[in-house]
């Protein structure tokens, strides 16, 4: 299985799990075209699209996603959240369910359990997905913090958003309006948080730690890695367009 990024940031989401026959993808933050090349044009073997929250940065390109008929999966805020971007007859699939609760999925051979989240948007969620070439995957994005652990981590896709020190020199430049410095201690994860997020886990059997949706401006890609690397002792990758790795179970 090999996890490969689409687009991490303010500018677009795109996440691809793959291996030779199926594909779950994270998000729809990015035009199709480039999910396509990633794919190699195979959009047979896509099994389905997970999508956190309405976001344009998540669920902008959600209609471009629904055209070719691939299942889509959100929460019902989430769904409704984003019926300005959806223009086909072909509909996304709500989480819940008939209780309204969040239901456990079979999607192709992806076991997903989705999770609330913290984010200024109608109903996010984040996703904790098996597959048994992955083990354990833990997706948390656009969140303030997160209130839950998880079993059996094997590999974890994490936002890690901004350094506080940073936001706050940005607001004292004015390169950052206050208002703005709130909505983000509101809505992302910082560096902090998402370090003790990590340690609150158990890692022992944690291949990836992958940093997503670091923020230009107030964030320090090079500097996350290096800490959440020291302090986690575990192989910490920054979310970039194009970077593609090998996302099993086992470390080969």
């Amino acid at each position: 299985m090999r996890l490969d990024v689409i687009g991490s940031g303010s500018e677009g989401n795109a996440y691809v799990l793959h291996n030779e026959r199926e594909a779950l993808l994270l998000e729809a933050g990015m035009p199709f075209k480039k999910t396509l090349k990633v794919l190699g044009g195979n959009v047979g073997k896509v099994v389905g699209c997970l999508v956190t929250h309405e976001h344009g940065d998540h669920a902008g390109h959600i209609n471009e996603v629904l055209s070719y008929t691939i299942p889509v999966y959100a929460s019902e805020g989430t769904i409704e959240g984003a019926r300005k971007y959806i223009k086909t007859d072909f509909q996304p699939k709500a989480l819940q369910g008939s209780d309204g609760d969040f239901a456990r999925l079979l999607i192709g051979n992806f076991t997903v359990i989705p999770f609330a989240t913290k984010h200024d948007s109608a109903q996010p969620v984040g996703f904790y997905i098996w597959h048994e070439e992955t083990g354990g995957v833990l997706f948390a994005t656009d969140t303030f913090y997160l209130p839950y652990t998880f079993a059996g981590l094997n590999n974890i896709l994490i936002e890690c958003n901004y350094d506080e020190g940073i936001l706050q020199d940005n607001v004292e430049r004015g390169e950052v309006l206050p208002a703005l410095r709130e909505r983000v201690r509101r809505s992302h994860l910082s560096y902090t948080t998402c370090l003790d997020a990590l340690k609150a886990n158990d890692l022992r059997g944690v291949n990836n730690i992958v940093l997503i949706h670091i923020s230009a401006t107030n964030g320090d890609p090079l500097g996350f890695r290096e800490g959440i690397r020291a302090a986690t002792g575990k192989r910490v990758h920054v979310a970039k367009e194009n970077l593609s790795i090998h996302f099993n179970k086992t470390p080969f």
